[in-house]
């Protein structure tokens, strides 16, 4: 039975890379936190998104202040946090009938904004990049990369924890705590186990990402935000290994990022009213894959692994009602003490990579409130203090190959990914949690080219083996019918073979009945 009641200088609210890093500095100034998350890590646009560390380039003419907040930010973090990092370098190319005097004006923009860009010849790139079309007629690099949220999100719980601060995970907000003007904290349900409790925090942080609007009406506080749905399809082959974006003003499919094992294509950009309205329509998975033809002719020649959605929170001024692509992708900070709720912020829109600095600017505002007179200092501290290095298939594999002769071959889990049963029991202890999916965003089960038709029954009956309160099929159900929403959207050709060989294993040999019931 847990306390009833904690107090705290600061709360927060969501475990997106926004909320996380947030905690993470106010630790750092010496403030008590606790972060609560209904959900897991990662489960909102934090982890529903390209990949993209940003090198700045593609809001160097759209959004200047996001392009500049980029290009300084990239630099940190690959100081800070190199672990979670890809350094994959990126090109930004013009294809026929893209805009002919573009290309000169985003490069002085470049200059303009701090953004680093260089054009190289097209035989240099092509060199780079064999797959990239012959038939591009200019090319810039920048310093674009690949960023792992789920390795920088599981950095900065360790970080927030070894700090002194709280984070619970599955544990919603079903009210806040208001007195005479006030918010004074947040009624929290333990999810997992159904306790109550009260977290009383002096200064209460809104960072929930496309579900802060509903944390806000808590307070009966109306923000100003529009939401983007963003549709991106995950390559089983990775064609490319630097970033490839078109030189143009930003639109939809014009990016591709090498991820890991596979190569994104990103992404469509389509205003919805839900933070939970992540349908996949068709049109967006062809548009994705015609645009992408443009930069990779060969593109349709490989398979598509999946799809996905991730939901864009925007700020939207009331005078503005242009669709979602056109609003700024620079972050907003509201304090809500004018509108009848004191001591409640909300923090919105940026990106991924500024996620640093919206933290920093957040605090800047708190602490004050607070009789605080820390400074920042995360720009400063490394993140990765285990000296991780940036997932990659290829060192798995040496790690396997090269093992001592002494040594037995590893029993291998998931063939796609190369994750042993040693590894995958080391994180079931670590995190204490029995969750696939979990386990997906921890080690990359399920994610490689079968996704999870062989690694998926074996995890679970580890899980089944090791928890004695596991679901009867160790939560295999409940992850194929998460992983099968985005196999569904891209089924043809091989995918759909593929597709359906794993749901006769399923339904023939384990007796699965999860993929005989559509799954929307």
């Amino acid at each position: 039975m847990r306390d009833n009641r904690k107090e705290v200088d600061v709360l927060v609210i969501g475990g997106g890379a926004t909320g996380m890093g947030i905690a993470w500095d106010a630790c750092l100034r010496g403030l008590s936190v606790a972060l609560v998350e209904a959900r897991d890590l990662g489960q909102g646009t934090s982890g529903r998104y390209h990949g993209l560390l940003h090198s700045g380039g593609r809001y160097v003419i759209s959004d200047p202040v996001s392009a500049a907040d980029c290009a300084a930010e990239n630099k940190i973090l690959r100081r800070i946090a190199p672990g979670t990092i890809e350094d994959t370098e990126g090109f930004f190319v013009s294809a026929p009938g893209d805009p002919e005097d573009f290309p000169d004006r985003w490069l002085e923009a470049c200059r303009k904004t701090g953004v680093w860009a260089r054009e190289i010849s097209l035989g240099e790139a092509l060199r780079r990049e064999p797959a990239l079309s012959p038939r591009i007629q200019r090319a810039f690099q920048v310093l674009d990369g690949a960023l792992d949220s789920f390795d920088l999100l599981h950095t900065l719980k360790a970080a927030i924890l070894r700090e002194g601060g709280q984070v619970y995970l599955r544990h919603s907000v079903h009210s806040l705590i208001r007195a005479e003007g006030a918010v004074l904290g947040a009624e929290v349900r333990d999810d997992c186990g159904g306790e109550d409790f009260q977290i009383i925090a002096r200064s209460t942080i809104n960072a929930a990402g496309p579900w802060a609007a509903e944390i806000a009406q808590m307070a009966d506080i109306t923000i100003p935000l529009a939401l983007g749905k963003g549709v991106m399809v995950a390559m089983a082959s990775r064609l490319i290994h630097t970033v490839l974006n078109r030189c143009k003003p930003p639109g939809d499919g014009d990016i591709i990022v090498p991820v890991g094992t596979v190569m994104v294509l990103g992404t469509s950009d389509v205003h919805v009213k839900g933070p939970e309205d992540r349908s996949i329509q068709a049109w967006e998975v062809d548009m994705l894959m015609e645009e992408g033809e443009r930069m990779i002719p060969s593109l349709r020649s490989h398979r598509a692994l999946r799809a996905w959605a991730g939901i864009r929170p925007l700020y939207q001024p009331p005078t503005q009602e242009d669709e979602t692509r056109e609003l700024p992708r620079a972050h907003v900070i509201l304090d809500h003490a004018e509108a009848g709720a004191a001591g409640l912020i909300s923090v919105f829109g940026g990106k991924l990579t500024t996620f640093r600095l919206m933290a920093q600017e957040t605090l800047d505002v708190v602490a004050p409130k607070l009789n605080c007179q820390s400074v920042c200092s995360t720009a400063e501290t490394p993140l990765t203090g285990e000296g991780r290095a940036y997932y990659a298939l290829p060192a798995r594999l040496e790690g396997i190959e090269h093992r001592h002769p002494s040594t037995s071959p590893p029993d291998l889990v998931c063939e796609c990914e190369l994750v042993t049963r040693a590894e995958l029991e080391s994180a079931l202890d670590r995190l204490g949690c029995q969750e696939l999916d979990t386990l997906r965003r921890e080690l990359r089960i399920g994610m490689g080219p079968c996704q999870a038709g062989f690694c998926g029954y074996r995890t679970a009956g580890i899980v089944h083996q090791k928890f004695k309160d596991a679901p009867a099929d160790g939560g295999l159900e409940a992850f194929l019918e998460e992983r099968w929403r985005g196999n569904r959207p891209v089924a043809w050709g091989q995918t759909l073979r593929q597709m359906a060989f794993t749901r006769r294993i399923y339904l023939e040999l384990m007796h699965l009945q999860a993929l005989e019931r559509e799954v929307e």
